[in-house]
C-alpha cells in the first residue's frame, strides 16, 4: 500500500521508501528497488540506466546536484545526513529545503529538479547507491548549490571546512548560493526527519 511504503518530506515528490528485508542465520536481504512498488507509491515505471556506488569518509560532503533525471538513492552501509532542495521553479515547494537521517534499509526517490546531497556522519564511511533514469555523463548540466550556503539551513553534523579537499570536493565548495542562482532565499527548512 502506498500509505505504508512512503512518507511525505515537505517537498514534491521527495519520497522516503523503506526497504523490504529478510534475515536468516546467514544475514540480511534488502530490495533496494522493486519495479512495481515504485509504481504504486510514485506512478514511476523506470527503468534505471545507470547505478553508482561510492564510499564516503566520515565527514565528508557530496552535492547539492540535481541532475537532468531522477534518482533512487540509499545506503548499503554506514550513516549520513542527507540534504534536498527542490529547484523546480514551477514545483508548489520551490524552494523549499529537507534534511533526512539515511540508515540502511531505507530509499530515498529524488525527482529531476531536486538537488540531492549527503554527508557521511557514521564511526565510519558510508557506502551510497545512487539509481539514475539516464546515464550521466560529463557536462550534462542540472542545477546544482553550494552545501555550505547557510540560507539553506542545513544544519551538518560535523563541520565542514571549505578548504579541506578531504570534506569538500573544489567543485563543491566553488558552487553558488541558493540566492545567487535563483535571487530568492530559498524557504524555511523543514525540521530534519530521522
Amino acid at each position: 500500500m502506498i500509505a505504508d511504503m512512503s512518507a511525505e518530506t515537505g517537498i514534491e515528490g521527495l519520497l522516503v521508501l523503506p526497504e523490504r528485508s529478510g534475515r536468516d542465520d546467514r544475514g540480511v536481504v534488502r530490495e533496494f528497488y522493486r519495479r512495481s512498488e515504485l509504481a504504486e507509491a510514485a506512478g514511476l515505471d523506470v527503468r534505471w540506466q545507470q547505478i553508482n556506488i561510492t564510499t564516503t569518509e566520515r565527514g565528508a560532503v557530496r552535492g547539492l546536484h540535481g541532475e537532468p533525471m531522477a534518482k533512487l538513492v540509499g545506503l548499503a552501509a554506514g550513516q549520513a545526513l542527507g540534504g534536498y532542495v527542490d529547484t523546480r521553479r514551477a514545483s508548489p515547494t520551490f524552494g523549499h529545503v529537507c534534511a533526512l537521517e539515511l540508515s540502511v534499509g531505507m530509499s530515498i526517490l529524488v525527482p529531476q529538479g531536486v538537488c540531492n546531497g549527503f554527508q557521511s556522519t557514521g564511526e565510519n564511511s558510508c557506502v551510497y547507491v545512487y539509481a539514475f533514469t539516464e546515464e550521466w555523463t560529463a557536462g550534462m548540466g542540472g542545477p546544482a548549490i553550494s552545501p555550505v550556503d547557510p540560507a539553506l539551513g542545513l544544519d551538518w553534523p560535523i563541520a565542514i571546512d571549505a578548504s579541506n579537499r578531504s570534506q569538500i570536493s573544489a567543485k563543491d565548495a566553488e558552487l553558488p548560493t541558493f540566492a545567487e542562482v535563483y535571487g530568492v532565499a530559498p524557504a524555511r527548512p523543514s525540521p530534519r526527519r530521522n
